[in-house]
């Protein structure tokens, strides 16, 4: 048994991978200020002997024993990143710090949740951990993006200074606890199709994305945290690329519904083709995704519709 804290455990994987940790017997500590996390995600763990929750901005010093940090703190959908961008820089940049100064203190391992956005909009296809990226440093989503990849400057540095500081890049994850309004694609058109909207799509449709199950990453990001050691950044996806038009055809089947298609103009910087080379986690990790897009998209449907039909509504930033 070990004692983990799970930075951003609140939130939609950090509250699967607290399940998982649970499950394999260890003692794990949520540290997250709700502001796009949710006690919802947690409230079954409440009579468990084996967690505990502190509400806490991790801008903050924490001072706490622990073994494991899985820090995952961070608004990750650009809704919610770009409500407060110096918010936003401030838990990548601060926030980082104090979980890595932490980390030194207690002699704990760390693992940053880093982003596919450290790639930009690329221009080199599929995206391999050794692309340095195409990254607008002023735009809307600079905020997330170079604080990001602020955070993995800060975690390769500590761990020269011996730290033992591991990084994956996340790409597009989606699943059951996803929240209704963060701006992503699957959960905006799960939405919409179940309500019977319109189906907003960004462009033309033809910008590509690679949807990785949430179970999936989990599992990723366990092996990555558990494996003796990893050389390197490691991106964590679903190598299978989907049009977004494709993407919007299979919910709308999926879901029986009836909603139109309705086109809008493309944000700023939006990348026009997402896909990773995880042939480092292959090699490394003996990880690769499992779960299809389709029985993803399922499960996530029924998450959603018996969300709707209890009537939760969407986030109210900060209220948790």
């Amino acid at each position: 048994m070990a004692r983990i804290m799970v930075t951003g455990g609140a939130g939609f994987i950090g509250s699967h991978l607290v399940d998982v940790l649970l499950a394999e017997g260890h003692e794990v500590l949520v540290v997250d200020n709700l502001f796009t996390g949710s006690r919802a995600n947690f409230r079954h763990h409440l009579t468990n002997p084996n967690f505990e929750y502190i509400r806490h901005d991790i801008v903050q010093p924490l001072m706490v024993e622990t073994d494991y940090i899985y820090h995952l703190a961070c608004p990750a959908s650009p809704v919610h990143y770009q409500h407060n961008p110096v918010k936003t820089i401030k838990t990548n940049v601060v926030g980082t710090i104090n979980m890595l100064g932490l980390a030194k203190r207690v002699g704990a391992r760390l693992l940053l949740a880093s982003t596919s956005e450290v790639y930009g909009d690329p221009q080199v296809h599929p995206q391999h951990e050794s692309y340095w990226g195409h990254v607008n440093p002023i735009g809307p989503r600079s905020c997330y993006d170079e604080g990001k990849r602020i955070a993995e400057t800060l975690a390769v540095n500590y761990g020269a200074n011996g730290v033992d500081a591991r990084i994956v890049r996340i790409f597009n994850t989606y699943g059951p606890r996803m929240l209704f309004n963060d701006g992503r694609v699957v959960s905006n058109f799960v939405v919409q199709a179940l309500k019977g909207e319109p189906i907003t799509i960004y462009g033309d449709g033809s910008q590509t994305r690679s949807f990785c199950f949430v179970s999936d990453l989990v599992r990723g990001l366990i092996s990555m945290m558990t494996a003796n050691s990893c050389a390197g950044p490691v991106n964590l996806g679903n190598p299978v690329e989907v049009s977004i038009a494709e993407l919007s055809e299979r919910i709308l089947s999926l879901t029986n519904s009836r909603s139109q298609l309705v086109r809008m103009p493309l944000p700023q910087d939006d990348p026009t083709r997402r896909r990773p080379d995880i042939s480092r986690a292959r090699d490394q990790l003996r990880w690769e995704p499992k779960v299809a897009l389709d029985e993803g998209l399922q499960e996530t449907i029924r998450d959603f519709d018996l969300r709707l039909r209890a009537g939760e509504q969407p986030l109210e930033f900060g209220v948790g």
